[in-house]
């Protein structure tokens, strides 16, 4: 991407700040999970910062640092990447609303299994630290552990019909193709 993408701006403000605050239209607290050093673009007062418990194994750490800040706060979080500029508050609803008794709510969409736009009730950190314990670092690992409900593109026809909200952002081209498709 050649910057960072929390920092990079999409419609005139940084995609962090953008998914930051419309996380906390439907949640709080907002926890921002970070790598050690990671430059994070300005975010409001009321964010609370985990820094990933393990350095360089991917995102199951950030999960792990973010759900376990959060222990103290609630009994399930909504999480998601920072390159998801598209997220709707709508969506992040209809995923809590989903979760009912079940350890994690997931979208299954274009064959694709989204773990890490997912509801996990805070039981399974003691599930993901074991998998990290073993080396396993897989989050295709992880959602066979929760044994998640899985949502299709239908349980949002009425919210997100194209599922814009599980859109990322990975290139400069990701980001002409999103600005031109809006």
């Amino acid at each position: 991407m050649g910057q960072s993408k929390a920092s990079l701006v999409f419609d005139g403000e940084p995609m962090l700040a953008r998914v930051v605050r419309v996380v906390g239209e439907v949640v709080s607290p907002v926890v921002v999970a970070h790598h050690a050093g990671q430059v994070l673009p300005p975010l409001p007062a009321d964010i609370h910062f985990a820094s990933d418990p393990v350095s360089g194994v991917g995102p199951l750490a950030g999960l792990l640092g973010g759900l376990t800040a959060l222990a103290d706060s609630c009994d399930a979080a909504f999480v998601c990447a920072c390159d998801q500029p598209l997220l709707r508050a709508a969506f992040v609803t209809r995923m809590i609303e989903r979760l009912a008794d079940h350890q994690a709510v997931m979208v299954n969409h274009g064959d694709h299994l989204h773990v890490l736009t997912a509801v996990y009730r805070l039981d399974v950190v003691a599930l993901l630290q074991r998998q990290m314990d073993a080396g396993d670092y897989r989050v295709r690992t992880f959602a066979k552990l929760c044994a998640p409900v899985v949502l299709t593109a239908e349980a949002f026809g009425d919210v997100d019909p194209a599922l814009e909200s599980l859109r990322n952002i990975n290139t400069p081209q990701d980001v002409r193709d999103v600005s031109r498709d809006r």
